[in-house]
């Protein structure tokens, strides 16, 4: 009997053969973010697609979910609100892309369960630990609710940072703008940099994190708009 719920039950091929409803709205978005918003990426070298892998990215706009994930082969689940499954159509389409509900009177229990559940079967899971979308490029300080699921995992932890998405579909704006945005996918977390999570040192890492996703933004940065970058560095520098 199918499942009733595909958002908490499937199959592990599905990593490598997506389901339909999954490539249906795929190559379409490929093509949007392509032509108008220009997307490039650069760093999916460092992706081991033969495990899941945990993507902490950066929020600059609601297009953040799709930007982090649509030059990349395999499906990436994040983690929504669970009472956006209760509306009827977005509910079913989020359910199908697989989409994570996630309950805030159980967020330490069975949706972070579920998360880590997928990462071992060899999901990407998508997280944004700002918690809220940042009105520049500067990341916000991280919140510690990430933790939880690095802490049960030994998959590979990446930082991930986008860089234009802000300018493309900024607060309060209701249509795509045709900016140039570019995204970074950074080498994963090393054994060192994740002992002082082991240790307890919420703080320290939560910084180190943050640190890591801005060296991916400032990067995205570069290869989005390089002319502004040198005019900014040449700027600082006196020069001009």
């Amino acid at each position: 009997m199918q499942s009733e719920n595909p958002a908490t039950e499937l199959s592990p091929s599905a990593v490598l053969v997506p389901n339909p409803i999954w490539r249906a709205f795929h190559w379409p978005g490929w093509i949007i973010c392509r032509l108008w918003l220009r997307v490039g990426c650069s760093g999916t070298e460092h992706i081991d697609n033969t495990q899941g892998g945990l993507l902490l990215i950066n929020h600059q706009s609601f297009l953040d979910p799709i930007l982090a994930a649509v030059l990349l082969t395999r499906p990436v689940s994040y983690l929504a609100r669970d009472n956006l499954f209760k509306v009827p159509l977005l509910g079913w389409l989020l359910r199908r892309t697989y989409v994570i509900p996630i309950s805030r009177e159980a967020a330490r229990g069975g949706s972070i369960r579920l998360a880590v559940d997928r990462l071992e079967q060899g999901y990407l899971l998508g997280i944004f630990p700002e918690g809220t979308r940042s009105s520049g490029p500067e990341v916000l300080t991280f919140r510690p609710g990430f933790l939880a699921i690095v802490r049960r995992t030994k998959q590979p932890v990446y930082p991930v940072g986008i860089f234009g998405s802000g300018q493309a579909m900024p607060r309060g704006a209701w249509f795509i703008r045709p900016r140039r945005t570019h995204i970074v996918y950074g080498p994963r977390f090393t054994p060192e940099e994740l002992a002082s999570l082991q240790s307890g040192d919420d703080t320290s890492f939560c910084e180190l994190a943050r640190q890591r996703v801005s060296e991916c933004v400032a990067k995205a940065a570069l290869s989005a708009i390089p002319q502004f970058c040198d005019n900014a560095h040449r700027q600082n520098e006196g020069i001009e």
